[in-house]
């Protein structure tokens, strides 16, 4: 059997059923002489540890959360501890909401980041789907009255969001795959965590970390390749949604002690009940025989 080529990172914390279908998932559809598979657990001491432990065909790292430190750089920080061990001529972070749904999903990524020996890194920004037309022509037509010292009564708080969003217009209307996100000035866009795949040997040159200070995990990373001259080719998530599927902020939606609002968990529950029925993941729990 050939060496592995990726190395798959998978951060996990306290999300028992979602970590047991995310392994499944990519046990069913990925080639095992492929990858090598590590997953840092982040000091979740509950089913989801239990179940780790039991897996033959995983690398377990059981990490210790230092106090005080957030979500995000906890998160960041077991990557780290991960990339430390990565001998493949690939990495490739995901989280435990990220769920695989089709067998070429691996090749498709590496076909992307073979294509030139420059290009750094390939993933997403976004794996959700671009909003509806209506909803993308509204974002266009509220920024520029907002600016214009317009209000519209009840929409303070949807205005902060857009002028969050400000140069996301990209985003908005983004559907191709594309490395134009790259040159929309502020180190807005960057390979997000829950899909990002990269050279190693870059890594290793540049001798990078996902964790960035206060930033998310990636951020820093990202920027410096892209500094140093490399190509980050984001893959819209239209192309994305073929091969996997996001469960965005599932976690903090399981784990409310991590600042949700109920609204939020209220409305992420329904969304993650919805993706969970189209990929079936009942029958996947089911069946056991993946696990070995």
């Amino acid at each position: 059997m050939p060496d592995p080529k990726v190395t798959l990172l998978i951060p996990n914390y306290k999300t028992p059923e979602l970590t047991k279908l995310c392994l499944r998932l990519i046990r069913k559809h990925t080639d095992p002489g492929l990858i090598r598979v590590i997953v840092i657990d982040n000091d979740s001491k509950d089913a989801s540890l239990e179940y780790l432990r039991s897996l033959t065909w995983i690398e377990l790292i059981e990490r210790t959360v230092i106090p005080g430190e957030s979500p995000s750089l906890s998160h960041s920080r077991a990557l780290d501890l991960a990339l430390e061990r990565v001998k493949t001529p690939y990495v490739l972070s995901i989280h435990t909401d990220t769920l695989v749904r089709h067998p070429d999903w691996l090749a498709v990524l590496l076909s992307e980041i073979e294509k030139d020996p420059n290009i750094a890194g390939v993933g997403s920004w976004k794996l959700e789907k671009p909003p509806s037309l209506g909803k993308r022509v509204w974002k266009l037509i509220e920024l520029p009255m907002r600016a214009a010292g317009h209000r519209i009564k009840g929409n303070e708080k949807k205005f902060r969001e857009v002028e969050r969003q400000k140069n996301s217009r990209y985003y908005s209307l983004f559907q191709n795959n594309s490395e134009d996100l790259n040159t929309n000035g502020n180190r807005y866009f960057y390979l997000r965590s829950h899909c990002a795949l990269y050279r190693m040997d870059l890594i290793k040159k540049y001798n990078l970390t996902f964790t960035g200070g206060e930033e998310t995990a990636g951020h820093q990373m990202h920027c410096l390749l892209t500094e140093k001259g490399h190509r980050m080719i984001f893959l819209s998530a239209k192309f994305l949604s073929n091969y996997l599927v996001h469960l965005n902020h599932a976690t903090m939606i399981l784990n409310p002690e991590l600042g949700s609002s109920s609204k939020t968990i209220r409305k992420g529950l329904k969304r993650c009940e919805k993706e969970l029925k189209r990929l079936d993941s009942g029958k996947i729990l089911n069946e056991n025989p993946l696990d070995f």
